[in-house]
């Protein structure tokens, strides 16, 4: 469905993409994860046709981006991190001007946007201004308005910023039936979104790819080895010397008791070993029952954190987000910011200053007269 080749972009001296290539096949739901400043958004405005690459090319189907926009961005859907909804208009009249804008027939624009609303959920709003809407159904406003047209690649970055917890729910359903029909490019840094809703992850930073995978062979790639954890009920003594004549458990890491008479263990393996069957036979053979039995995969922030070489302790902030320091294009915008800031700061003061020096010559010429 897409292909990205060799795609490079530059600001300036800094180097926010890095040649970077992949693909996304139809049907296929990629979430794209990095932390603030990585190159996900600018990766995206490339794609959509909003900015220019400085290098490389992006295919929509088969189209260049470049070459053919429009036959490209007919293909394209698109949710920026603040929906492009206009406050004054009304859903469905916001809706079909969308529409007009696609050259969606007339024909077909009734059934169509009625099947939109229905999906995200938003018949009942259908009469209300968006500037009255929550922030959740203005998410979801923007969410149908990609979805006009019935395109081909629907392309959302960070679609639940801002969610309470049951809209955030209620967008990944709406994800997974979108992905049914089409094919999915969603950018986040919320880990838990991305492993709910993703049915492959490509990790980016500092406007390098650095994985891309499905989390569970991500997370297979990075383990040292098939760890178990098992509450084992009986002595720790004794549970030490039954594990000694099984090779097949190559680390045994004793980690305290949860409930009386028990102890908890953590077992690793080879890779690609399934201890559970040696675990169990050890155990049965030795009269020493299990109580809970459990794999201990990588998480999804875990794999990030691993992949990008970041500590939990810089790189965490709340429940599965990740922030940097700013980088690349979001640094040299903020450095920009804060230099017109100051600009406009110091000019106020002079004008200030001159106003009030003014001021002071008007009184000294009153006393004198």
């Amino acid at each position: 469905m897409i292909e990205v080749k060799n795609l490079t972009k530059r600001y300036g001296q800094h180097l926010a993409l890095d040649n970077i290539s992949f693909s996304v096949a139809d049907g296929e739901i990629l979430g794209f994860l990095g932390p603030n400043g990585a190159g996900k958004t600018t990766t995206m405005n490339i794609m959509t046709g909003y900015i220019a690459s400085t290098e490389g090319e992006v295919l929509i189907g088969g189209v260049d981006i470049v070459a053919e926009p429009e036959r490209a961005k007919a293909q394209i859907g698109y949710l920026p991190e603040t929906p492009p909804v206009y406050g004054d208009m009304r859903v469905d009249e916001y809706l079909n001007f969308v529409a007009a804008i696609k050259k969606v027939k007339s024909a077909q624009r009734r059934e169509m946007i009625a099947e939109i609303k229905a999906l995200t959920r938003i018949e009942d709003m259908s009469r209300r201004l968006i500037k009255n809407l929550s922030k959740g159904y203005k998410q979801r406003v923007g969410m149908a308005q990609a979805m006009v047209g019935y395109p081909k690649l629907i392309i959302m970055d960070e679609p639940t910023v801002g969610l309470d917890p049951k809209q955030i729910i209620e967008m990944r359903d709406v994800i997974r039936k979108l992905g049914k029909k089409h094919t999915v490019i969603l950018s986040s840094h919320i880990m838990q979104e991305v492993a709910a809703v993703c049915d492959r992850v490509m990790i980016i930073n500092r406007g390098k790819i650095l994985a891309s995978d499905t989390p569970e062979r991500l997370a297979t790639a990075l383990s040292q080895g098939n760890t178990m954890l098992v509450r084992i009920k009986g002595e720790q003594d004794k549970i030490a010397a039954a594990l000694e004549s099984y090779t097949v458990i190559k680390d045994v890491k004793f980690i305290g008791s949860r409930e009386p008479s028990t102890v908890d263990v953590e077992l690793q393996g080879e890779n690609n070993v399934d201890i559970r069957e040696a675990i169990f036979s050890c155990m049965s053979t030795n009269n020493l029952p299990i109580l809970m039995l459990k794999s201990l995969d990588l998480s999804l922030e875990e794999i990030f954190l691993q992949i990008t070489g970041q500590s939990q302790n810089e790189g965490t902030t709340g429940l599965g987000q990740l922030s940097e320091p700013q980088t690349g294009e979001n640094a040299e915008n903020s450095d920009e910011t804060e230099n017109s800031d100051e600009t406009e700061k110091s000019q106020k003061t002079d004008e200030k200053s001159q106003k009030a020096e003014n001021v002071e010559n008007v009184e000294k010429k009153e006393e004198t007269a």
